[in-house]
């Protein structure tokens, strides 16, 4: 017998959003893994907060709504909101009740300024990586690392002569709407003389020659070797020795240097004064040997030597190192971070941190029930 088609709603419901989530849904454990690592944080948060007053948004459900918007690559916090209120998956993982109401979009991002002051971001990623760590999932004696552009939220017309001396370019003849035009043609710029209009901390940059000059930071990423997960984080300026002080920067703030390790990188690191920062470290320098040919045709000389490139773990390093492309594409695809949505270093440097935490959490659960 064929079945009506009525629209007769229902004013109550009897079952709940965690009914509603599958008990083999991905986002379960994943859950469990955002939620033990959020209680580290719990005396953090409450120093963040007066005792008195309206309450704000948790910080808790705060912090998961933006990891659904890594996961599902959510292109604003506005569309972020109206998901929510709709999706009960969403819901359930926030923590919020099938009735209860969502909160303003603007509201949600006055919030989330107070969790960028006190640099949770990076805390949330140590506190993953620690039950990474308590599980046994990281190496502790071989890592990697790498940097990559991160696109501004900057066009190339808004980079601009700093003393103001260049006149607005005309607006277009019947384009209401559109940007003005700008001939580039014979101008000569640089981030000594020019910055961005719309983000002044973005830099000119280009990653190598033949490639296209752009608005952008750098992101840095540190790599342990055994499961490919991140164990540390930083965004930059970007500039041609950043991924070198990045690097320098994050070993030493996860490297005790009581026992001596290993740290697989690209060509681009084969500098010998970096390499010998690497030394003083006890740090062993696994890099790709940089030996293009220089304008006068001899071969570049590299800073390595037979100490390091002679022993099997040299060619072992050299080989999982390119495992960190996978942490760099997942964050630009599906985290969203081929182009940035918020502009100055410390925004985008937050999320960034976040976007690696939200890898570290895709990839866990699998590692855990393995191991």
């Amino acid at each position: 017998m064929r079945g009506k088609d009525d629209r007769t709603e229902g004013l109550f419901s009897y079952v709940s959003c965690e009914a509603r989530v599958p008990g083999t849904h991905p986002l379960r454990p994943i859950r469990a893994i955002a939620d033990e690592a959020l209680e580290v944080l719990s005396a953090e948060f409450e120093s963040m907060y007066s005792p008195v007053g309206r309450p704000s948004i948790p910080p808790e459900k705060l912090l998961r709504a933006l990891l659904l918007q890594a996961f599902y690559s959510i292109r604003s916090e506005r569309q972020l909101m109206e998901q929510m209120d709709y999706n009960l998956l969403f819901r359930w993982f926030v923590g919020l009740s099938m009735d209860a109401p969502i909160w303003d979009a603007t509201v949600f991002t006055k919030n989330r300024e107070r969790l960028l002051a006190h640099d949770v971001a990076a805390k949330f990623l140590a506190a993953v990586v620690a039950q990474a760590r308590g599980r046994g999932l990281l190496s502790e004696d071989h890592f990697s690392v790498d940097g990559t552009l991160i696109e501004a939220w900057a066009s190339l017309k808004s980079f601009r002569p700093k003393d103001g001396g260049e006149a607005p370019p005309d607006a277009p003849p019947g384009g209401a709407g559109r940007n003005a035009g700008r001939d580039f043609r014979g101008e000569k710029r640089s981030n000594a003389t020019h910055a961005s209009t719309t983000d002044p901390e973005a830099k000119l940059y280009r990653k190598a020659n033949g490639q296209t000059s752009r608005m952008a930071f750098m992101g840095h990423v540190l790599m342990e070797n055994r499961n490919g997960l991140v164990v540390a984080a930083a965004l930059t300026q970007a500039s041609g020795t950043a991924e070198r002080e990045a690097a320098l920067m994050m070993l030493d703030a996860t490297h005790t240097g009581r026992r001596r390790v290993t740290l697989g990188a690209d060509k681009g690191y084969d500098v010998t004064d970096f390499v010998g920062e690497l030394r003083t470290r006890k740090v062993t320098p696994h890099i790709a040997i940089d030996g293009h040919r220089t304008k006068t045709g001899k071969r570049r000389k590299t800073a390595l030597d037979g100490r390091t490139t002679r022993h099997p773990g040299y060619a072992v390093s050299l080989r999982i190192r390119k495992r960190i492309e996978e942490v760099f594409g997942w964050m630009k695809t599906v985290g969203g971070l081929r182009k940035t949505r918020h502009k100055g270093k410390d925004r985008v440097g937050w999320m960034f941190a976040l976007t690696a935490a939200a890898y570290n959490l895709v990839r866990l659960p699998k590692l855990m029930a393995a191991a």
